[in-house]
């Protein structure tokens, strides 16, 4: 007798072969018949003509400590996300030495949040220990953050590796790959990932190579040093001989707006000579990230404690205004082209700091009487340098340009802090991919959107078998309504759960039903299986 048959579906498996009506039958937490069955259930599920497809995968966010801290993640659950891939950007609170606790957490809290409790861990194994031992209502996978590895063995030091660095980082990288970690994440944009030169990330990534993972990179810059950037990683991953997924690929900054069809083009070059290069999209126009990546580069030497030093000495204060005013070729000054109105206070931890949040830097310059780049600073000094901004610099026609690429998959890149006003991607990623890009603007077919989120990030980050409706694969299921599936979450009003989705399985337990929690929590650790080539 079968668990649960769920029928009168449109079964959309996964595969982006039209949708066709049948029933799907469960077992023990895997699939077990689709098409039809004769068997009997112990329940059965109507789903009245709905989509039946693959949970949702979400290939990149930061829930490394949000998983610990909610571990039924609804904000998650009630998007038919069934799976999270954390560990992204180089940002990840483990490995970490504990002389170096405290640069990194400062580090890392503005993306990946912060927690009220001790970290029980050090390395990345142990994270994962950690995290078997509180299970969560989704599945998890995770990457080896270059950020971590710096920091744990360098700090924040301006300068490349020396050989003995460089074999410390190795052996820490390949410890998280033997856990079972995809792959290794780099946060170019981010220090100390910036002030890290190709070559030895080509070093490292030959690591990585060995075992057949997955390099993964928020690229040094998305404005006006994006195509220089791509290029850098596709060399990075050519010499290393790695395969490469860049996050977030998008033209930051008004001026270069329409660079994306350039970049995909450079993608499209590296396939052509047989490099495996593929990339993620969000569905939104604004990005969101920490106020801290505004500034300078050198700025951020030394961690958050360095850096806040330096923006209270008033010659380096002067010299940081200056540089933020002016268009730079070195390192990506957005706010020169797009504006300090484009930056949008998302959270900040002070309770005297909650009446700005919502508000954009130039509307908060005009309450507190003082040019916009000394607010920023100001803000930055008050808040001990913990700011979550949400960033309005991508043109409309350039995320559908990347979203409708056939290299490219959907992901959130939701942040760890939800509180505030958080960026509505963490809400409503999901719904308004076939809101929006599916119904409304009829960008892709349902058939290529949920392809794109699910058999397609599953293939990538290699996490076994998940991601389609076929018999033998994990029973991780949602089912939506294509014609109300949609997000209700504003930038104004972001903490809103979507509409349409009736049903969330993991592992063939309900987790969501009629937009409810039930409190389930059957979600695993996924490990890559990775076949080392030394």
């Amino acid at each position: 007798m079968l668990d649960i048959i769920i029928e009168n579906g449109r079964l959309v498996d996964g595969t982006g072969n039209p949708w066709y009506f049948g029933q799907l039958g469960i077992k023990d937490g895997i699939i077990t018949h689709v098409g039809r069955t004769d068997d009997e259930a112990l329940e059965r599920m109507d789903a009245k003509g709905q989509v039946v497809a693959p949970g949702f995968i979400d290939g990149h966010c930061h829930s490394d400590l949000l998983i610990l801290d909610q571990p039924e993640s609804e904000f998650k659950m009630q998007q038919g996300v069934t799976t999270e891939v954390v560990g992204n950007c180089g940002l990840a609170p483990a490995p970490y030495f504990k002389d170096r606790a405290a640069k990194l957490k400062s580090y890392i809290e503005p993306v990946i949040g912060r927690t009220d409790w001790p970290w029980p861990w050090e390395t990345i194994e142990e994270y994962l220990q950690h995290l078997a031992k509180s299970p969560a209502s989704e599945n998890v996978a995770t990457y080896v953050a270059h950020g971590a590895l710096r920091i744990s063995v360098m700090g924040f030091a301006n300068r490349p590796a020396t050989k003995e660095e460089m074999s410390r980082m190795k052996q820490l990288l390949e410890a998280g790959l033997q856990a079972g970690a995809i792959g290794l994440s780099i946060g170019l944009l981010y220090a100390p990932g910036s002030y890290t030169p190709k070559e030895e990330l080509a070093e490292l990534c030959k690591v990585v190579a060995a075992y057949g993972g997955l390099f993964s990179t928020h690229i040094r810059g998305e404005g006006n040093n994006l195509l220089a950037s791509v290029r850098e990683v596709i060399w990075i991953a050519d010499q290393s001989g790695v395969s490469l997924h860049v996050s977030h690929l998008k033209a930051a900054g008004r001026i270069n707006w329409g660079q994306t069809q350039d970049a995909i083009a450079l993608i499209d070059e590296a396939r052509s000579r047989g490099m495996d290069v593929t990339c993620d999209v969000y569905p939104y126009s604004a990005g969101s990230t920490t106020l801290t990546t505004v500034l300078p580069p050198w700025v951020l030497e030394g961690g958050i404690e360095a850096t806040l030093q330096r923006i209270a000495d008033p010659s380096i204060r002067k010299q940081i205004k200056e540089e933020l005013r002016e268009e730079q070729t070195s390192w990506d000054n957005l706010v020169c082209s797009t504006g300090w109105q484009s930056v949008f206070v998302s959270s900040v931890p002070s309770a005297a700091g909650k009446l700005l949040e919502g508000k954009h830097i130039q509307e908060i310059s005009e309450l507190w009487g003082m040019d916009p780049e000394d607010t920023a600073l100001e803000l930055l000094a008050r808040e001990n340098g913990q700011v979550s901004i949400v960033y309005f610099h991508m043109s409309e026609d350039d995320v559908r340009e990347v979203i409708r690429y056939n290299y490219s998959l959907i992901a959130s890149d939701s942040l760890g802090c939800v509180t505030g006003k958080p960026h509505p991607r963490s809400y409503g990623t999901f719904p308004r991919l076939f809101a929006e890009y599916v119904r409304s603007s009829r960008i892709l077919t349902l058939e290529q959107a949920v392809r794109k989120v699910t058999s397609f990030p599953a293939q990538r980050f290699k996490l076994g078998k998940r991601g389609l409706l076929v018999p033998g694969y994990a029973a991780d299921i949602v089912i939506f309504d294509p014609a109300t599936i949609s997000d209700t979450a504003t930038y104004q009003d972001p903490i809103r759960y979507p509409d349409g989705i009736s049903a969330v399985l993991v592992g063939g337990r309900k987790t969501m039903e009629q937009q409810r929690h039930t409190h389930e929590r059957p979600g695993v650790f996924i490990p890559v299986q990775h076949c080392c080539r030394h």
